[in-house]
């Protein structure tokens, strides 16, 4: 039996790899407002949202969301707007 190879799929962009959101610390925002965000915009409950904030002042960062590029930039942006320090990695 021969072995079958698969082409390279040239649709399959870097976008739609599996992406993270990340959530960087900073010394500007405050838990609560950390919190709210979070809550609002990736529909956290409020322990969720609370947990993503100590991890995040304790280990500097935190992944909030994975997914593809397409899915999280529009999260990504709306985090940054509420001045929250984001990356997609």
């Amino acid at each position: 039996m021969q072995e079958k190879h698969f082409p390279f799929d040239k649709n399959f962009s870097e976008e739609q790899a599996t992406r993270k959101l990340i959530l960087f610390n900073d010394d500007i925002n405050t838990f609560d407002h950390v919190i709210e965000t979070l809550m609002y915009h990736c529909g956290f409950t409020e322990m969720q949202a609370e947990q993503c904030a100590w991890i995040t002042h304790t280990k500097g960062k935190c992944i909030v969301k994975e997914g593809s590029f397409d899915d999280l930039e529009p999260v990504a942006n709306r985090l940054a707007d509420e001045g929250l320090t984001v990356e997609i990695q």
